[in-house]
């Protein structure tokens, strides 16, 4: 074993080998998901060493050169008394160094050992956490806070009212920054920022983020957030401060699908030349949509860009489990949405309370999970940014249709920053002076219920009550029923393995291979063999030539730490438990997020689901949620076999809730349904 300490003394790395106390002997603890721990003495009186200093970093290396601990002295080395020499008095000095990294290897990349009863001393026991954990084959999990229902609530303006009631609070219906850059620090801040820029184009200055040319290139000079946008719900994109003068191509406040650059721009505005002047274009898939801004020189412009998916999780999370030394993962799919778009910008030298500019107002089908953001892509640009914010605005979309046919999107925020209402978080809309629904304009209110995720899966009848087992999820978080399922999933895949509540410890010398927490240790004995992940390893320095090394490896398949995940006992307490268990993979329908009413008359509602029904199954309506299913028939209104059907007006205030069913659902058995409703709210008056 070799150890070289630097003591940032200007001397450089010395080595303290030959120093190493035989009667303090080097020892390195390794714990899963913590630092590690370098403890040891040395005897330095007659080698002329500097004694280390609190802060040195040391290295200790195996004589083959395999790496064993990089770290730092964590305090000031202490002093003990070893006697008296024919030097003076022997001091043995005793350190304590932690490493500069943690022990949380990515789950699945760990190396496994494969190693032989007889090889080494093995002692393995049961684990006696927790029978209903060890024994769990039903298993009930809670999450968080999940968008539920897809709600169209309609309200009818008379051209006085200026507040609306929502029947339910929307779900995140307070702003939430994700992202809000001043461009005010010395530097630009890359734990939020990748800069591509060649040519020293970009830069900080009191304007803000300063973009001065280009190489010519499209992609060649960007701002790039590191993290991605995840496209879900409302989000509010938003430039300030902008200025482009003349020459100036590129792109700003842009989302990318992949590449930074023009041909991959989900949504952004592009800049160009046109007759002489810098214009402004709205841009969505690379392609150019709705009118122009020119901008004037010497003039400051705001460019907003609001996005409205009905989907506010585009992402499901990655829940994994290490079963009997293999990696198997659920979840982690994206979720295809259509998401409807507004693009405005404001001049900065019009008064604050006229409205914003729409330059374009539309929707795409399809759009991506997660996008990257670049307040600028210049090919070449000439001005500033001076700052740039992403706020998750909840999860609403409003939207008027006056008696002439004319839908005009309304934008919410606060009053003074030219929108057209504000939204609060317990459902009230109050439209600003000069913005108030006129008479018969038809207000449309598009948003999610929300409810409290959760989750139950067994992997099959008849089990005992001890094979049941509930709790929460506490990382990563599962922000929908979905989420939970596939924690739950990966749970069950990990109880049902025959090493599920192994745990032991196995002590052997010079392994063939280094031992790290996160390895999987398979032990063999005879025909059989047991796997099980590497929670703790000491290693100790025997002191001898040639080296010795003793290991004592640690391993446990304890039930919630073999996932990628963890765990708490106990639901939540406003989970809506399910009375029944769901089979693996639970069976849904889709769900049903472009649900629209058609036309509303006094007498009727004409709905369209917005997709065919499954053959044999149709669409069901009820007064009320989650009663969906035979037996229920007190709140069923109709059930259709057809997209388009027509619900019969009962008084000025309905609610109605909608699921698709398959054939099953039409009589032959039990039906699968929608995961979620949606939702038809009207404050309609039946004559109109």
């Amino acid at each position: 074993m070799r150890v070289t300490i630097d003591n940032l003394d200007g001397a450089g790395v010395r080595d303290y080998t030959a120093a190493l106390a035989a009667d303090a002997p080097l020892k390195i603890e390794r714990v899963l998901h913590a630092a590690s721990r370098c403890t040891g003495g040395l005897h330095l009186n007659a080698l002329g060493l500097p004694e280390p200093v609190r802060g040195a970093r040391i290295v200790v290396t195996k004589d083959d050169g395999t790496t064993l601990f990089t770290g730092y002295v964590a305090n000031e080395p202490a002093k003990i008394f070893a006697g008296v020499a024919t030097m003076g008095v022997a001091h043995r000095v005793v350190f304590n160094a932690v490493s500069d990294a943690v022990d949380s290897p990515a789950l699945g990349v760990g190396a496994t050992h494969t190693l032989v009863d007889g090889g080494g001393m093995v002692q393995v026991a049961g684990l006696a956490s927790g029978a209903q954990r060890e024994l769990a084959r039903d298993i009930t999990l809670s999450g968080e806070t999940e968008p539920a229902a897809y709600i169209t609530e309609y309200f009818m303006g008379d051209g006085a009212a200026s507040t609306f009631q929502l029947t339910q609070s929307p779900f995140h219906a307070t702003n939430t920054a994700l992202l809000d850059e001043r461009f005010d620090g010395p530097a630009i801040n890359q734990q939020i920022w990748s800069v591509t820029d060649a040519g020293a184009f970009l830069a900080l200055t009191s304007a803000g983020l300063m973009v001065n040319g280009g190489n010519g290139l499209d992609g060649q000079t960007t701002l790039t957030t590191v993290k991605p946008v995840e496209i879900g719900g409302t989000l509010l994109i938003e430039a300030g401060e902008v200025t482009f003068g003349a020459d100036s191509d590129g792109v700003a406040c842009g989302l990318y699908q992949g590449a930074v650059e023009r041909s991959s721009c989900f949504a952004g505005f592009n800049v160009r030349q046109s007759g002489g002047a810098t214009i402004v274009t709205p841009m969505v898939n690379g392609v150019e949509v709705g009118t122009s801004l020119t901008m004037v020189s010497g003039h400051r412009y705001t460019l907003r860009l609001r996005l409205h998916c009905p989907e506010v999780v585009r992402v499901s999370q990655t829940y994994s489990a290490m079963v009997e030394g293999e990696l198997r993962s659920f979840g982690g799919t994206a979720v295809d949405a259509p998401v409807a778009m507004v693009f405005e910008y404001r001049d900065a030298g019009i008064s604050s309370n006229t409205p914003a500019t729409v330059l374009y107002a539309g929707a795409v089908a399809s759009s991506p999970g997660e996008c990257s953001f670049a307040p600028v892509n210049g090919v070449q640009m000439f001005g500033a940014v001076g700052r740039c914010s992403i706020t998750q605005a909840g999860s609403a979309w409003i939207v008027t249709r006056t008696a002439d046919g004319t839908e005009t999107v309304r934008v919410t925020g606060t009053a003074g920053d030219g929108v057209d209402c504000m939204l609060s978080p317990a459902g009230r809309i109050t439209f600003f002076s000069g913005r108030i629904p006129v008479a018969d304009e038809r207000i449309t209110v598009m948003y999610r219920g929300r409810r409290r995720a959760v989750a139950r899966l067994a992997e099959d009848a008849g089990l005992p009550a001890t094979a049941q087992w509930q709790g929460k999820v506490g990382s990563p978080k599962a922000r929908t029923t979905e989420d939970c399922e596939n924690a739950a999933q990966a749970m069950l895949e990990f109880a049902m393995a025959r090493s599920a509540a192994a745990a032991g410890m196995y002590a052997m010398v010079n392994p063939e291979k280094d031992v790290a927490p996160g390895d999987v240790i398979a032990i063999r004995s005879g025909e059989d063999t047991l796997k099980a992940m590497v929670r703790t390893v000491t290693i100790e320095d025997g002191h001898a030539r040639p080296e010795v090394l003793g290991y004592r490896v640690g391993f446990a398949n304890e039930w919630a730490e073999g996932l990628g995940v963890s765990l708490s006992d106990g639901v939540a307490s406003d989970a809506l438990l399910p009375q029944s268990t769901t089979p693996v993979p639970s069976a849904v329908l889709p769900n049903l997020p472009a649900l629209a009413v058609v036309s509303a008359t006094g007498s009727a509602l004409q709905v369209d689901a917005g997709v065919d029904p499954p053959a044999g199954g149709g669409f069901e309506v009820r007064r009320r949620d989650w009663a969906f299913g035979p037996g229920t028939d007190a709140d069923l209104v109709l059930r259709s076999p057809g997209r388009s059907f027509s619900i019969p007006r009962e008084g000025q205030v309905e609610r109605y809730f909608v699921r698709m069913y398959d054939a099953a659902g039409a009589g032959s058995g039990p039906p699968v349904y929608s995961r979620f409703s949606s939702a038809v709210f009207t404050n309609l008056p039946v004559a109109f």
